[in-house]
């Protein structure tokens, strides 16, 4: 490796010395002894709750390695609320979700300036590798997002791959949870981890890791790296012999020591009774040697947690034995100072480790690590991760069972133990050398050379992970004129392709054509196998006058490849709005690769928007009457199931659908983008297909609105009837029992599904299917979630003001009586939509055949298990049917029709 290469690392800790700043230094040793020049962010600029926020560096360069240069993202002073109480402001509304809307709108603007200004130093520094120290951690989600920004921004600059290690130390799950610091799951407030190919995620345990793509499903190929020691016990030489002098420990006198941060949730209290304790034990038992208790840290990062050790050190009259040491230099090294001491200065003379940390502790356990990696024999609390991390992997050590309620403290009889093990140096000799055999046989440090070996891979993408970027940097950059980029995912579509591309080139704006500098294509190639890539490559290169993009998705399936487009074109629009300093709104636009879109798609849809000041603008769809002139009874059930949607869109607004909707960026990025959820099929996790209609649940759900545009069209291809006409027929056109799945719709030549119409029976139990599943979602799902709608006079004439009442004043009894059930956004919708559909079908028929015609006809059967519920009780097992984990009943009697 060449010695121009640079590490930037930055820890969201904002200490000088700690777990996590120790554990970077240990990682970064490996590049540095490859040539690496390495730079260190401390964080002072991150957290709030250090108050270092733009402090300068001083006294930390002595106690860390020479070869470590202690650095940070230039500029940051300068951006305008930037700071501590703005921190602690974004912690407070938008974290715990106390007022999130007061705040949102400044993270946004702020981490657009924070980014500008990493990407800037990592660019003047020409750095090629990454590593983020606790960045999961909602400490400032502000710089969070810039910081991933960033990543993005650089990643694709320069031509990149894999080149970011981002590992978790804390987690939420496990972070002062009783505190409620960062709110309660799901962390709403949270900036998630990213789907990057730029990025690598790392756990310290498999447990942290389950818990981890428990939050973020999905999330690809995050490794488990436990924390990394160098295993070389702790022997006193010419340098350390006189350590204990140097703080005026006897020569004789037992040693425990702790190295910490001096702060209360490490509850330094306990060693200090312990230590009392002891030296009362070894006085009852007439044993002339006391035990001293050293604690290394700083004892400048909370001065009243200090001063309240200090008291408690002299009320307990253990003044003399309890010696605070300051700040050490990690493991074996030294710092700038030659005639420092470091922690391992300090396992030299020691007896024993204590660590009687707090039972919420969420981390690894460093300085137990170093005490075994140093063969010193140590001493714990039974912390929450304890067993997970030491004691299920057979370490020995004398523990201490602690509860949640923090009040323990050491007992006489845990004290005696103590003393037990101080008197027997076999004992100790012998625990100690147990568990430094049983650490190096599962050292860490093989893996951490496959890392760095990965990571350091040139301009490689991971192919295992979703959003697979095919070229480092897109052709094109975004025009300064761009106000909207069309998404168009693509999974083998070179039948369709050509005039796809044609229809979305030929875009027009009343009579003339649309500016093509005005919106731009990105082309999501979804693991195509056939002459789609091409088809797309030679239409950009004989069509320069429009700017089109072409990324790549490895993990398949449409919402994937849907999300990575849109992000990238979040990315290029801010971008491109920082470099030419554009302040317009900027919009999203989805389509799909295998259905044509009318010359006046994409302006109506601009235009709805921007005339009804909405969040998304959703278009209207048609059938070409020529695929079906010899299917009149299919083409009848088609036309009757669009007549409703047009009748309920045009008054409830409908939900955005893949194959054309456009939405704000602002609004796209406010809730969070389109969210990948998944699914169980065949015992494998799938992406679930229905990401649109979710995100439009979400972007309701947050008080956005939703506007039909009929005039934007787009013609479906009939293929999506023609080859899938058995399972339209049976309420399975995608998937069966709750599970949504995008299937493979292309037929082979000659399928005689292309010419077949329906029988008479056929035709009703399709219809039945289909409004089954259009009544739910188009009618009283958008009543659940905007309740305001009833006093809409639309609405209002559509369902008549009584059952709007009615609907929503019972959605609001079945949501309170479910509150209790963790629905996820994707099914938060169904189980009260069954239910009100079921209570009120006949009502909502009545309205239906009213509006829209009578052969809208009456509600198809119920399922034959209400045959025998009496009429008294036919809510009741409403709700048990709707509820029904083990069979999905429901699931089946609702189908996934709405193909049409």
């Amino acid at each position: 490796m060449s010695e121009s290469r640079v590490l930037w690392g930055i820890s969201f800790d904002g200490a000088a010395v700690s777990g996590v700043v120790v554990e970077f230094i240990k990682l970064a040793e490996i590049f540095r002894s490859n040539g690496w020049r390495i730079h260190l962010d401390l964080g002072y600029d991150i957290k709030a709750d250090k108050h270092k926020f733009f402090y300068p560096y001083g006294t930390e360069t002595t106690v860390l390695p020479a070869w470590v240069c202690l650095d940070r993202v230039d500029g940051l002073d300068d951006v305008a609320g930037y700071s501590e109480a703005f921190v602690r402001q974004v912690l407070h509304d938008v974290v715990q979700e106390r007022d999130p809307q007061r705040t949102l709108p400044l993270v946004d603007e702020m981490s657009r300036e924070l980014t500008s200004r990493i990407v800037r130093k990592w660019r003047a520094l020409s750095v090629s590798l990454v590593v983020v120290e606790n960045g999961t951690l909602p400490e400032n989600i502000a710089y969070t997002r810039a910081l991933y920004e960033a990543i993005e921004e650089y990643g694709r600059s320069a031509g990149l791959g894999t080149y970011v290690l981002w590992r978790d130390h804390d987690l939420m799950w496990s972070s002062e949870p009783s505190s409620g610091k960062y709110g309660d799951y799901p962390y709403r407030g949270t900036v998630r981890p990213a789907r990057s190919p730029f990025i690598r995620y790392i756990t310290l345990h498999k447990d942290a890791r389950h818990k981890l793509l428990e939050w973020v499903p999905g999330l690809p190929d995050v490794a488990v790296l436990p924390n990394l020691f160098t295993h070389a016990r702790a022997t006193i030489n010419e340098h350390n012999a006189h350590f204990r002098a140097s703080f005026g420990i006897p020569a004789d006198a037992f040693l425990l020591c702790r190295y910490t941060r001096i702060i209360q949730q490490k509850r330094i209290d306990r060693d200090i009774h312990l230590i009392a304790a002891v030296n009362a034990e070894l006085a009852k038992r007439g044993i002339g040697r006391p035990a001293y208790l050293f604690i290394a840290g700083d004892t400048c990062e909370s001065p009243s947690e200090y001063a309240s050790l200090i008291r408690l050190r002299e009320s307990l009259g253990v003044g003399r034995y309890v010696v605070f040491g300051g700040l050490l230099a990690p493991r074996g090294f030294t710092g700038r100072d030659s005639n420092g001491f470091s922690v391992r200065d300090l396992l030299a003379h020691a007896d024993l480790v204590t660590f009687l940390t707090s039972y919420d502790y969420e981390s690894y356990g460093n300085p137990i690590g170093e005490a075994i990696a140093s063969g010193v024999p140590y001493l714990s609390t039974r912390y929450q991760a304890y067993d997970s991390v030491y004691g299920d992997q057979g370490y020995r050590a004398l523990v201490m069972d602690i509860t949640a309620s923090e009040r323990d403290l050491p007992t006489a009889e845990f004290a005696a133990q103590v003393t037990d093990l101080l008197i027997d140096e076999a004992g100790r000799r012998e625990m100690a050398h147990f568990n430094y055999q049983l650490s190096r046989s599962r050292s860490a440090s093989g893996r951490a050379g496959e890392l760095v070996q990965d990571v350091c891979r040139p301009a490689r993408a991971r192919l295992t992970g979703c959003a697979r970027i095919e070229q480092p940097r897109p052709e094109r950059p975004m025009h300064p004129a761009t106000q909207v980029s069309v998404v168009l995912p693509v999974y083998n579509e070179a039948g369709s392709l050509g005039v796809v591309l044609d229809s979305l080139y030929g875009q027009r704006d009343g009579h003339q054509l649309f500016d093509r500098h005005g919106y731009e294509l990105i082309v999501v190639d979804n693991n195509c196998t056939d002459s789609s890539l091409d088809i797309a490559r030679g239409f950009a290169a004989a069509h320069p006058d429009l700017t089109m993009v072409i990324v790549a998705e490895a993990e398949q399936g449409v919402a994937c490849a849907r999300k990575t487009g849109m992000d990238l074109a979040v990315r290029r629009s801010r971008e491109r709005d920082r470099e030419h300093g554009v302040t317009r709104p900027f919009y999203l636009a989805s389509a799909d690769a295998d259905c044509r879109v009318d010359s006046q798609w994409l302006a109506s849809l601009m235009d709805g928007m921007k005339s009804s000041r909405t969040t998304i603008s959703v278009c209207d769809y048609y059938y070409p009457s020529a695929a079906f002139t010899s299917r009149p009874r299919l083409w009848t059930v088609i036309q009757r199931t669009l007549r409703c949607r047009q009748a309920a869109w045009h008054v409830f607004g409908g939900f955005p659908d893949g194959k054309g909707f456009a939405v704000d960026r602002d609004a796209y990025e406010r809730v969070g983008g389109i969210e990948i959820a998944y699914q169980l099929q065949d015992g494998k996790f799938r992406s679930h297909l229905s990401d649109d209609w979710d995100f439009g649940i979400k972007v309701r759900a947050s008080g956005g609105d939703i506007t039909y545009v009929p005039a934007s069209r787009v013609e479906i291809n009939p293929r999506r009837v023609d080859h899938a006409l058995q399972d339209v027929i049976t309420g399975q056109a995608y998937g069966a029992h709750g599970i949504i799945t995008m299937r493979d719709i292309r037929a082979e030549p000659g399928h005689a599904d292309r010419l077949r119409d329906l029988t008479p029976a056929q035709a009703q139990q399709a219809w039945d299917f289909s409004i089954k599943d259009f009544t739910p979602k188009n009618i009283i799902l958008p009543l659940l979630l905007t309740p305001s709608l009833a006093a809409d006079p639309a609405v209002a004439a559509f369902l008549t003001p009584s059952l709007a009442t009615a609907l929503i004043r019972r959605g609001a009894e079945i949501a309170a009586e479910m509150s209790l059930t963790d629905f996820l956004p994707m099914h938060s919708y169904k189980t009260p939509c069954y239910r009100l559909y079921l209570e009120f079908a006949e009502d909502i028929f009545a309205r239906l055949r009213a509006m829209v015609g009578e052969d809208i006809g009456f509600p198809p059967p119920l399922p034959a298990c209400f045959d025998d519920v009496p009429q008294a009780r036919f809510t009741e097992f409403v709700r048990y049917y709707c509820e029904d984990r083990e069979s999905g009943e429901a699931h089946v009697y609702f189908g996934n029709g709405g193909v049409f």
